[in-house]
C-alpha cells in the first residue's frame, strides 16, 4: 500500500487519482505512472517554501527548510525500491546553524603576535572599535603587550567610562550619536531619569570620533650635501603585512623574523634615531622632497643622525623593541608632515 503522510484532503484526492491512473482500465500504465509522479512532485513543490531539485542515487529530492536550523529532504521514488512509487519525508544528516552575534562584552588577553588590526579581524570588528574601547591605545595603537587586557564589544562602537562632568548629551556628542542610541542600548541598563555614576561604563553602538595619533619630530639638521629622494619608494623589508593603515594606525606593520634587514625606502639623510616609548628603536629618514619615512621596533640601528643613505641601503634590523607583541617593522610615510598610506606608494606584485 502507498502511504502519503498527510491529512490534507488535497493529497487524499491525489492518492485516489493515482490509484485510478494505475488501474488497467485507464490510461496505459507506463504513461500513468509518469503522470502520477509528475502530479505528486507538483503537489509537493506547491506546498510553499523553497527547494533545490537534483537527482541523487536514482532519486529526485527536494531540499526544504522547515525552520532556521532544520533541513529535511522530501523524496519521491523513481525506481529501485521495493515500492517504487512512494513519498516520504526524512531528516537530513545536516544541520544549518544560523549565525548569531556574540552577546557579551569580553576581556581579551593579548597574545604573542597580536596587534589592533588582527584582534579586530578576529572578532569581526573595525580596528577603531578596539581603540575606542581601550583609551590607552588612542594616541598609540601599537602600545600593546602580551598579557594586556582589552575590552571587546559585540558590535562596532565605543566603550566609554564616565568621568566627572559627563552627561548623556556630552557623551553622545563626543561619539557622534544621538542620546537614545545610548539610553536604549541593552548593555547599559539605563532607566529614567538616567543618573550617571563616575566610573560607570557605557556601550555606544556605532560611536566614532576622530583620533590624533602621536607625531614624532625629526631633530638632526640636513647636511649640506644631503642626497635627495626620487619619490619612488621600495618595500623597506621582506615579510608579510600584519597590520594595515587605518585611522589611529597611520602606518603599516610588516612581520618578519628578528634580524631581517631593513632598507631605506628611498634616498635621503637620517634625521633622527633613538628610542621612544612604544616605537622602541626607530629611524627617521628625510628624503629632501617633502617626504619622510619612519622605521620602528628595530633590534639594531645601523645608521646615525645626519648620515646620507641611498635607496636600498641597510639602516637597521627587524626587532620587537618598545611596545610590541612580536618581531615586525612599523613603517610610516609622511608627506608635508601628513601621514599617508604607505600601500599607495609602494610597488605591487
Amino acid at each position: 500500500m502507498i502511504e502519503i503522510s498527510s491529512e490534507s484532503g488535497v493529497r487524499r484526492d491525489l492518492y485516489r487519482l493515482w490509484r485510478w491512473f494505475r488501474s488497467d482500465d485507464s490510461i496505459p500504465s507506463r504513461y500513468a505512472s509518469h503522470l502520477a509522479i509528475i502530479l505528486v512532485v507538483a503537489t509537493v513543490l506547491s506546498g510553499g517554501g523553497f527547494g533545490i531539485q537534483e537527482l541523487r542515487n536514482g532519486q529526485a529530492f527536494r531540499l526544504a527548510m522547515t525552520s532556521e536550523e532544520q533541513v529535511t529532504f522530501v523524496y519521491w521514488g523513481v525506481g529501485g525500491q521495493s515500492n517504487p512509487d512512494f513519498l516520504t519525508r526524512g531528516v537530513a544528516p545536516l544541520t544549518i546553524i544560523p549565525e548569531r552575534g556574540r552577546p557579551d562584552i569580553i576581556v581579551y588577553i593579548v597574545q604573542s603576535g597580536d596587534n589592533v588590526w588582527k584582534i579586530a579581524q578576529k572578532f569581526g570588528l573595525q580596528p577603531e572599535t578596539i581603540i575606542f574601547c581601550n583609551p590607552d591605545l588612542e594616541t598609540w595603537p601599537d602600545y600593546i603587550v602580551i598579557g594586556q587586557e582589552l575590552f571587546i564589544l559585540p558590535m562596532d562602537g565605543a566603550y566609554h567610562q564616565v568621568k566627572a562632568g559627563d552627561t548623556l548629551d556630552s557623551i553622545a556628542k563626543k561619539y557622534n550619536v544621538d542620546v537614545p542610541v545610548i539610553t536604549e542600548c541593552e548593555y547599559n541598563d539605563l532607566e529614567e531619569p538616567y543618573q550617571l555614576q563616575e566610573g560607570q561604563r557605557l556601550v555606544i553602538p556605532g560611536g566614532w570620533r576622530p583620533l590624533t595619533p602621536r607625531y614624532v619630530y625629526a631633530t638632526a639638521p640636513a647636511p649640506a650635501d644631503a642626497p635627495r629622494g626620487s619619490g619612488n619608494f621600495m618595500w623597506p623589508t621582506s615579510g608579510y603585512l600584519t597590520q594595515g593603515y587605518y585611522p589611529g594606525h597611520e602606518a603599516i606593520d610588516i612581520g618578519a623574523p628578528t634580524g631581517t634587514p631593513i632598507y631605506a625606502a628611498d634616498t635621503g639623510y637620517v634625521s633622527a634615531t633613538g628610542w621612544m616609548g612604544g616605537y622602541g628603536n626607530y629611524v627617521i629618514i628625510n628624503h629632501g622632497n617633502g617626504f619622510e619615512t619612519l622605521y620602528a621596533h628595530l633590534s639594531q640601528i645601523r645608521v646615525i643622525p645626519g648620515q646620507g643613505v641611498q635607496r636600498g641601503q641597510v639602516i637597521g634590523l627587524v626587532g620587537s623593541t618598545g611596545r610590541s607583541t612580536g618581531p615586525h617593522l612599523h613603517f610610516e610615510i609622511r608627506q608635508g608632515g601628513v601621514k599617508r598610506n604607505p600601500i599607495g606608494f609602494l610597488p605591487r606584485g
